[in-house]
């Protein structure tokens, strides 16, 4: 390949700062990609954009442009299900992106095209994109959530619930008839792939993690109590901060009367701040850095009861050595030697946690198998480089056949 062919990349999110889960693996994945194409981003934001996310992605790009949701976005969802489409397509489908990427596909003869969740996949059959191979990579199978969130709730959200569940298998399982190829985060979100559209052949490309961001450190002497970390606006986040502090932590604390619970992450709902009243519970909120608060406890948590993917949470913690007790649902996305302990009901989870608290040298051991399980399967470059092969960027590499199927384009 004698230079670097164009790339045209997608996302339903700006992908900077990294400091959320699709946020991390599509930033990573640009990065990578930047190595051997031309990239051309298109990203959807659902917030201000900061001026050094302007540089960083301006510095990785041939070409970059916003494309703000808007407040009318939950409007176009409501729009997009009466006509027959999933809420969600609808939330992340504005006019302005359809007219800028006509444009480029006007102007540039793109070598392959990238769409980072199904919910932006139809914006790959606007004009001359409709020619261009493409690669989806839904990194979870989305529509399983939404039938998780129906079975977890009462009428009428279980009803809204599945009906998008049911809208998002559709597309899907049109996309998986089209697209170059499709990828996910993990095999057991693979097997749910094939299992809602058979005859599928999805790959997996799972996440890495930064190994020199997230290094070890030395327990400190007042190391103490647990640490739940993620984006506290996100449903099952919020179930399992409010479920564990419930359920769990009331236990912990008569065991462990000094012990503390933190929560920090992003944007905390009400359910969630409401949390800091609870004795031994600390609702940090958004930090500008998580290291610290890994380093300081004792054990990190990963409590939830409905899960997609991979969690970052888990792998940034193994990262960093931690000790980490995760229900079976945080732990699905990962190798089945994953050095965490796995907890499915209340009594597994006080034992373990007590055991970790109680036991410095078993936390260190369960540390230093969790860094080498993270440098053995986690590394970034190794991790993605799946893509390189489905969006034809290996010299010698043919990329697939243009697309013959329709799947209908935005209007």
């Amino acid at each position: 390949m004698t230079q670097r062919p164009d790339l045209l990349i997608v996302t339903h999110r700006v992908p900077h700062p990294p400091d959320k889960g699709d946020r991390i693996r599509t930033f990573h994945l640009l990065k990578f990609l930047a190595q051997h194409a031309k990239i051309h981003l298109a990203a959807l934001a659902d917030e201000p954009i900061a001026e050094a996310t302007h540089r960083e992605l301006g510095a990785l790009c041939e070409r970059v442009t916003f494309a703000p949701l808007g407040s009318t976005r939950w409007l176009r969802g409501l729009g997009s299900m009466l006509k027959g489409d999933s809420l969600s397509e609808g939330v992340f489908r504005t006019r302005s992106l359809v007219q800028t990427l006509k444009k480029w596909g006007d102007e540039t003869k793109f070598h392959a095209a990238l769409a980072s969740s199904s919910s932006v996949a139809r914006y790959l059959w606007i004009g001359n994109l409709s020619k261009v191979p493409a690669v989806v990579d839904l990194v979870d199978v989305d529509s399983r959530k939404w039938f998780d969130y129906a079975a977890m709730s009462a009428f009428p959200k279980s009803w809204l619930y599945r009906h998008e569940g049911r809208r998002l298998r559709r597309t899907e399982q049109s996309i998986a008839s089209w697209a170059e190829g499709v990828t996910l985060v993990s095999e057991a979100e693979a097997n749910l792939f094939r299992e809602a559209v058979p005859r599928s052949q999805p790959r997996v490309a799972t996440n890495g993690v930064d190994l020199e961001y997230f290094q070890p450190e030395p327990e400190p002497a007042d190391v103490n109590g647990c640490v739940f970390v993620g984006a506290f606006d996100y449903r099952p986040n919020v179930d399992a901060a409010v479920w564990f502090a419930n359920e769990i932590w009331p236990n912990v604390r008569k065991q462990h009367p000094k012990a503390r619970f933190r929560i920090v992450g992003r944007r905390p709902v009400r359910a969630i701040r409401n949390l800091s009243s609870r004795d031994g519970i600390e609702v940090v909120g958004s930090v500008p850095d998580i290291r610290p608060f890994l380093r300081e406890a004792a054990v990190v948590v990963a409590p939830l009861r409905i899960a997609r993917g991979l969690q970052n949470k888990v792998l940034e913690a193994l990262a960093m050595g931690k000790a980490v007790v995760a229900s079976p649902p945080a732990m699905a996305g990962f190798r089945n030697d994953v050095p965490a302990a796995k907890a499915a009901n209340s009594r597994e989870w006080l034992d373990a946690i007590d055991s970790f608290l109680i036991d410095r040298d078993r936390r260190r051991l369960a540390g230093e198998k969790g860094r080498r399980f993270a440098e053995q399967h986690h590394h970034w470059e190794r991790c993605l480089e799946p893509f390189r092969a489905m969006l034809g960027l290996i010299p010698g590499k043919e990329i697939g056949p243009t697309r013959s199927a329709n799947a209908g384009v935005f209007s």
